[in-house]
């Protein structure tokens, strides 16, 4: 038991903490920096949509007002089956000479929608983008600074989850979100980043490699294909987006609990990220894989201390329970003002692997979880 107990601790430390360390250190000890520029490719961004009438219209605007030359620049955007007035909206767009639109009548998923919209691109790079988050206006120039660097295929942006105005929020998803972006910029500073921001990226045309249908994680599909091919994957803190913090506990859950269904299914649809055709298989296990194992681990670890009558395994276990206690008061609204923001951390950590242990029940049980707007 006590193999047990250490065991599942070692994996705990390593995955939320020892990752993180190791990358700091490497990135102090072989840094491998970016060589940036001004060019102006000819750049396609690409948004496939559903029934999103709703944030449609503010986006298309956002996209045409980006700080990028007219005349080498296009957006492509396939409605993927849409019902409401998403396509109304998209014929009323298309009379600018820069967006070019698809109305897909079957809704037949975003993967293939993207697969559709690729060929209708004309840049040399390709921007990929979602409908909801606003991005800053010289975002897309940024992005394509680190493509002067031959070895750069893939340059993900960041997601700010707060408002423009107001910063970004440090509680919640957004701390959560706050220490993977650190994780995702050490990770760029000495080699390539585990995926990318779906919100906003952008890879070289030639890289892109057709997405399997029903794929849920492409944003991570096509940035370890990019890998694949001997290309860099970097991320810059610079090229922003702009999204809610707080999207309804419900969907924020439900949200979570596909993208890490989306691990287990990745390693299904492609073998060989777990091989060596993978250049940074170890990066992948460590930040994708292990955080689905965590909740397993967490369990061990409690049942190990209430098993275990040692000194060491006591304070153990009345961490633990104070540790749950906080996230408890956090889902119960009870957090007392000075202990409210370790109570909020407290329980996104416990919905994160909540979420996990949802998303191994889906890939046991055969479960699919589908594209939800």
């Amino acid at each position: 038991m006590k193999w047990i107990f250490w065991g599942a601790a070692f994996l705990i430390a390593y995955t939320y903490g020892g990752y993180v360390g190791w990358l700091w250190l490497r990135a102090r000890l072989r840094p491998w920096p970016v060589l940036r520029a001004r060019p102006e490719p000819y750049v396609s961004v690409v948004m496939v949509v559903r029934n999103e009438e709703s944030w449609l219209e503010s986006k298309l605007q956002n996209l045409l007002s980006l700080d990028y030359p007219p005349d080498r620049y296009q957006i492509v955007v396939v409605s993927d089956g849409s019902t409401d007035r998403t396509e109304a909206v998209l014929h009323q767009y298309a009379l600018d000479s820069r967006v070019q639109i698809l109305m897909n009548q079957l809704s037949r998923g975003k993967a293939c929608g993207l697969n559709d919209a690729v060929p209708l691109a004309a840049g040399e790079v390709i921007v990929f983008t979602d409908v909801r988050q606003k991005i800053e206006s010289g975002a897309v120039r940024v992005l394509m600074e680190s493509f002067a660097d031959p070895e750069v295929g893939c340059v993900s942006g960041a997601l700010m989850l707060g408002d423009p105005e107001l910063g970004e929020g440090a509680e919640g998803l957004g701390l959560y979100w706050m220490i993977e972006k650190q994780i995702r910029e050490l990770e760029s500073e000495s080699g390539s980043v585990v995926g990318a921001t779906g919100a906003l990226y952008a890879v070289r045309r030639e890289l892109i490699a057709p997405v399997p249908e029903g794929t849920i994680l492409d944003d991570v599909y096509i940035p370890m294909q990019v890998v694949r091919q001997g290309k860099r994957v970097i991320f810059d803190s610079r090229a922003r987006a702009w999204d809610s913090p707080d999207l309804g506990a419900d969907r924020e859950f439900a949200r979570k609990v596909r993208t890490l269904s989306g691990n287990y299914q990745l390693v299904q649809l492609a073998p060989w990220l777990l091989s060596g055709e993978n250049p940074i298989r170890f990066e992948f296990i460590s930040h994708k894989l292990l955080r689905l194992v965590a909740p397993f681990a967490l369990a061990a670890v409690l049942l190990a201390s209430l098993m275990l009558s040692d000194p060491v395994y006591r304070i153990a276990l009345a961490l633990q329970v104070v540790f749950y206690g906080l996230g408890l008061l956090a889902a119960l609204r009870l957090n007392w003002r000075p202990l409210a923001r370790m109570s909020d951390a407290a329980l996104t950590f416990l919905l994160l692997n909540g979420a996990a242990a949802v998303a191994f029940v889906n890939f046991v049980t055969g479960r699919k979880p589908v594209w939800i707007r």
